[in-house]
């Protein structure tokens, strides 16, 4: 017995210590690790930058812990628009950089804009004379759209080229919901503002069909236009291909006699294209440099006054939608605090405002709309619209003192809407649940009666008027921001979205351009000629970015899990989900904008 118990703390004291030892270790790890993340890596000379197609491509890209690089998290699985852009443009003006090689085509992009302003970037940096290769074992149209702007674009011997213009179908819920006894209550301003069709017809109404046909088409015509000319073909022949694409390509030699690529090869070989590029021997490495490693070459400047970029992007929301979804949002109160705060601090000398998002509810906008006229009153605010600034993504843009918009922008849908599902056939006719109560006053229990009542027509009375009261607060906020007259901005309002090169006519936004014409124009407005960008609000330390993941990993992944196992039905059933949680009246954006 007794050796029992000294063999059995003899194994205690050795776990212990292999833990301590095990501690000890890991804190020597975690430790150089976030040395090698503090520090500038090098870029050697005749290096190239590797752009990896290959992902989703949002607005702003999200900060990375240490723990990345070591699980192989830190590519590209999730791209920010921003970093991506900013690399290349940092690329451009580093002289060890000679080229970049654009790896991958299956990313999705939020908006057509998104790409667009890729793809310009791309096109910016082969101004320095410096070249641009593609290579992808297939292209979405999207991608394949970006890859363009190459010098030369080259394709798998087994790939394919997604080519077949814009547009698609959407679902119409209406007869679902009509089997299982649910009718959806719309009310609703604008004959243009369809999203409440989608549970409300069974089929597009013409004037939807109108406005989405007209955005499609410009914003193909635009790809076409930028395609034709980097591929050296015309607009007419590339709407061919599109048009005849499922019959014409039977085989990747057909790609290259259509002039959509320049070759196919196997991986191994578009190896020996760059060092060919580079003037290397075969048996010489090619010194490649990521995205983040080429944004950490950027000096910080540390000019005392600041121009302040606050990036607004996603639905915008009273207040964070629980589930399982990862989508990131505008919440009215947290914005308006951070624009509180702006305000007040006397460094910030002026501000830009990246509006990307379809807007949402209609009282977080105006609450924002609110902030942002306090705001204009000491210092000048300047909106860049990136892929959208719909509805109430257009109603926080309006009171700006100058609006710039990308030329694929997808801007407007002034218009207002309330959608109340009402369950009375389902509940009381299938299910035979019977409600019977007391009220002091007629109208009590109104939003009972909406939800599960017969009769209740005097209620959706006043959800229109509610609905016709806010709309025409919409009219006066976009009629005093863009100093038009009430009747004229109804005349262009309805409900209807307009690219951004049609909005310039009709004075929806000022200039057609990026977000550094963006930041310039603001910093022209408050007369400094030397300035620092500081980017708002602040991403979190990769420290809390860990805490944030460990707890929210089950969510992202059941996110992550519903999206591959239900496909295409899973933005519907979410979009449900999101009803439930959403303010009743919304100023919010038609329809989705993704694109692969």
């Amino acid at each position: 017995m007794k050796d029992f118990f000294k063999y059995v703390l003899a194994t205690v004291c050795g776990i212990i210590a292999l833990g301590i030892v095990a501690g000890i270790f890991f804190m020597i790890s975690f430790a150089s690790m976030i040395a090698s993340g503090s520090a500038v890596p090098e870029v050697k000379d005749n290096s190239v930058l590797v752009l990896k197609l290959n992902g989703t491509v949002s607005e702003q890209s999200a900060e990375g812990t240490p723990f990345d690089a070591l699980l192989g998290a830190a590519d590209m699985e999730a791209m920010g628009l921003d970093d991506i852009v900013a690399a290349i443009k940092e690329a451009k003006d580093n002289d060890h950089i000679k080229g970049i090689y654009i790896e991958g085509g299956a990313a999705t992009f939020d908006t057509p804009a998104t790409a667009q302003q890729i793809r310009d970037a791309l096109e910016s940096f082969k101004e320095s004379g410096k070249w641009v290769i593609a290579y992808a074992d297939q292209y979405l149209q999207a991608s394949y759209y970006v890859a363009s702007a190459a010098d030369s674009i080259f394709l798998n011997q087994t790939g394919m080229i997604d080519f077949k213009g814009m547009g698609g179908k959407s679902y119409y819920l209406t007869g679902l919901y009509e089997k299982v006894g649910v009718r959806y209550q719309c009310t609703r301003v604008g004959k243009y503002k369809s999203a409440v069709e989608s549970v409300t017809r069974k089929d597009m109404s013409e004037n939807d069909r109108e406005q989405r046909l007209t955005m499609y088409q410009g914003i193909w015509d635009y790809w076409v236009k930028d395609m034709a000319k980097s591929r050296k073909v015309t607009p007419e022949h590339l709407n061919q291909l599109a048009d005849d694409s499922i019959m014409i390509f039977a085989s990747v030699a057909d790609y290259q006699k259509a002039k959509l690529i320049d070759g196919a090869m196997y991986p191994d070989a578009i190896k020996k294209v760059i060092k060919n590029k580079l003037g290397l021997d075969n048996d010489d490495e090619i010194n490649q440099v990521s995205v983040k490693e080429m944004i950490a070459q950027k000096d910080d400047d540390e000019a005392d006054a600041k121009v302040a970029v606050y990036y607004a992007y996603g639905e915008i929301v009273d207040e964070p939608l629980s589930g399982f979804s990862s989508d990131h949002a505008i919440v009215g109160s947290e914005m308006v605090k951070d624009l509180n705060d702006l305000a007040d601090d006397d460094d910030i000398k002026a501000v830009v405002i990246r509006v990307n998002s379809p807007g949402g509810s209609a009282v977080a906008s105006e609450q924002i709309w609110h902030a942002i006229k306090q705001l204009k009153e000491k210092k000048p605010v300047v909106v860049s619209m990136g892929g959208y600034a719909a509805s109430g993504g257009y109603m926080i843009s309006a009171p700006a003192n100058y609006i710039f918009a990308e030329p694929t922008t997808i801007t407007g849908s002034i218009g207002i809407f309330g959608l109340i599902p009402n369950a009375s056939e389902l509940v009381t006719d299938k299910l035979g649940v019977t409600w019977d109560g007391v009220q002091t006053n007629k109208h009590t229990d109104y939003e009972t009666n909406l939800i599960f009542g017969k009769n209740n027509e005097e209620e959706l009375r006043f959800m229109q008027t509610y609905v016709d009261r806010g709309y025409d607060t919409f009219l006066g906020i976009v009629a005093d921001g863009r100093k038009m007259k009430k009747e004229d901005v109804h005349e262009i309002a309805q409900g209807r979205v307009w690219l951004a090169i049609d909005a310039l006519p009709i004075k929806l936004v000022d200039k057609i351009g990026s977000l550094d014409d963006a930041v310039k124009k603001a910093a022209e407005l408050a007369k400094i000629t030397e300035y620092a960008t500081n980017s708002y609000p602040a991403q979190a330390s990769w420290f809390e970015s860990l805490l944030s993941a460990a707890s929210e990993s089950k969510g992202t992944y059941l996110d992550e899990q519903m999206r591959e196992t239900l496909g295409e039905m899973y933005e519907p059933i979410m979009e449900m989900r999101k009803d439930m949680q959403r303010n009743r009246l919304q100023a919010r954006l038609p329809f989705s904008t993704t694109i692969r």
